[in-house]
């Protein structure tokens, strides 16, 4: 009876055994199967771009426009008087400033070179200015001898209060992390420019940390 059950036991094991391998090679040929069928049934590649349109876009984007035509218009030297916050509740600290203004690529961006001082330290800092024509918006990048960081900014210019809209971010040299900026330059005439700017204050809401108005040198 003992070797009965073992005989039962072992023929039980061999059956399952078999069907488990008929199982596998079941599914291992159903995959082969699903696999050829996947591979002749892929899509073909999508047809390439039309050149023409390609280089129509290409040379779209290379050319300076009525945006790069506003931004030279600012080409010159403007003296500054600048007033700096620590925070809203102090008075502002004076300043006087100088910023040259030049274009460069064929007209395609403005750079600005600033020279003055920040909370009565010697500054000095440069601006690159442009106008991405595929996105539509202007772009600007600012470096200065106050910190090791890169700010970035977008935006828009409003024709109707002649204003220029930028917004960004620049590094919080205490957290390591981004904190928001924000710039707000109006044209109030041909030799005459307003220039603001706000950040993230020591309580975590936005703040204006300097203001000026430009006059272009004669």
């Amino acid at each position: 009876m003992k070797y009965s059950f073992i005989i039962c036991a072992a023929v039980l094991l061999s059956a399952g055994c078999n069907n488990e391998a008929k199982n596998a090679e079941s599914k291992t040929d159903s995959l082969s199967d699903s696999t050829s069928t996947s591979a002749t049934t892929t899509a073909a590649p999508a047809a390439m771009p039309d050149t023409a349109a390609m280089m129509k876009a290409w040379n779209d984007f290379k050319t300076p426009g009525k945006m790069h035509q506003w931004l030279s218009s600012s080409v010159g030297t403007w003296d500054s008087e600048l007033s700096q916050w620590m925070s809203p509740t102090d008075p502002p600290m004076k300043s006087k400033a100088t910023t040259t203004i030049t274009m460069g690529f064929k007209g395609l961006y403005q750079f600005s070179k600033f020279t003055g001082s920040m909370m009565g330290q010697p500054f000095e800092g440069q601006s690159t200015l442009g106008y991405d024509n595929a996105k539509k918006m202007f772009v600007n990048s600012w470096i200065d001898n106050s910190g090791s960081g890169i700010v970035y900014m977008t935006g828009n210019y409003d024709e109707a209060t002649k204003t220029l809209n930028l917004k960004g971010k620049q590094t919080d040299p205490v957290t390591g992390k981004d904190s928001d900026i924000r710039e707000e330059l109006t044209v109030i005439d041909d030799d005459t420019q307003r220039m603001a700017m706000y950040g993230t204050g020591m309580d975590g809401k936005e703040m204006k940390f300097m203001e000026g108005v430009f006059k272009r040198r004669k």
